[in-house]
């Protein structure tokens, strides 16, 4: 780790710099040298600044949920919605996830985040089931983070969440990436079997981005495979990204597991995904993810059962 900015003063004036450009380097790879410079501070301030206002942002209530249709492929009802977080500024206006969610990571701040949006999605669904009936929203899926998933006490904040929704587990459908589940093979069944026993219904999201989850997805307790966006919007492009949805989807209905497929943004996604015999999909095409009060409107695409 090396600088440029000249002599130092004051010894901690150096340390400070040289942790700063260590991570930068380890961001940017194993084996890496970086050489500092002034924008790298100014990086740091700016992060340092979002984690504050972020800090503040859970807890005055500038944080609202939008919702995503999940629906069924073969007649485009809604099954389910996902949960996605979307942060107001009061004077930045809308802040998206990309930005904001690795600040939560890093600092920590994903704990109570996540918390609170597992909170505020079954208070939610408590609000749809018992106004609308509850076969008009079935389900919420709300996405897990790999720090929120393992640290102590989880299970009982999500048994928790849903007692004061006043709505069943299994209408939650709690979804953990591929990348967090490997980290730790035998810690995330146990958490899984955990949750499993609770009665919600386990996910497992992005599938097919991890690495070397095929060999133990049998071991894994789930329900859902979602099929990442990166397979299905490419699937128009060539026969390639369609075998390796359709390996999925037979893997998985071996395995008795439902299937999602994520990013279907257009109506042509639709017929090889209902050929290959894949149960349900979400997607710009059948909807953009909005408010709460908005979700009540959905109708399925006109388009679907001519696709």
């Amino acid at each position: 780790v090396v600088t440029d900015e000249g002599d130092y003063l004051r010894a901690e004036d150096v340390l400070r710099d040289a942790d700063t450009a260590m991570y930068e380097a380890k961001a940017a790879g194993r084996g890496r040298a970086v050489l500092f410079d002034a924008t790298m501070r100014d990086k740091v301030r700016r992060r340092l600044s979002m984690e504050s206002e972020l800090r503040l942002a859970i807890e005055t209530g500038q944080l609202v949920l939008h919702y995503q249709p999940i629906v069924c492929l073969d007649s485009g009802d809604l099954v389910g919605v996902e949960a996605l977080v979307r942060w107001y500024h009061p004077e930045r206006g809308m802040v998206w996830p990309g930005e904001f969610i690795p600040v939560a990571d890093d600092s920590g701040l994903i704990i109570p985040l996540g918390d609170w949006v597992l909170g505020e999605a079954c208070r939610q669904l408590g609000v749809w089931q018992r106004t609308l009936g509850p076969d008009r929203i079935p389900s919420v899926h709300v996405n897990l983070s790999a720090r929120q998933f393992v640290v102590a006490g989880f299970t009982e904040r999500a048994a928790r969440a849903v007692n004061e929704g006043g709505i069943d587990p299994s209408s939650v459908h709690l979804e953990i990436t591929e990348s967090a589940v490997m980290q730790d093979v035998a810690a995330a069944t146990r958490l899984l079997r955990e949750l499993k026993s609770l009665g919600f219904q386990v996910a497992l999201d992005d599938f097919g981005t991890g690495h070397s989850s095929l060999a133990c997805l049998h071991e894994f307790p789930l329900d859902v495979v979602k099929i990442d966006r990166s397979f299905v919007t490419n699937m128009s492009r060539g026969r390639h990204y369609t075998a390796l949805v359709h390996a999925i989807v037979a893997l998985a209905r071996n395995l008795n597991l439902e299937v999602v497929a994520e990013g279907v943004v257009t109506a042509d996604l639709v017929p090889p995904l209902q050929y290959l015999g894949c149960q349900y999909a979400q997607g710009y095409f059948f909807g953009h993810p909005v408010p709460a009060g908005q979700v009540a409107e959905y109708q399925p695409p006109a388009r679907l059962s001519e696709a």
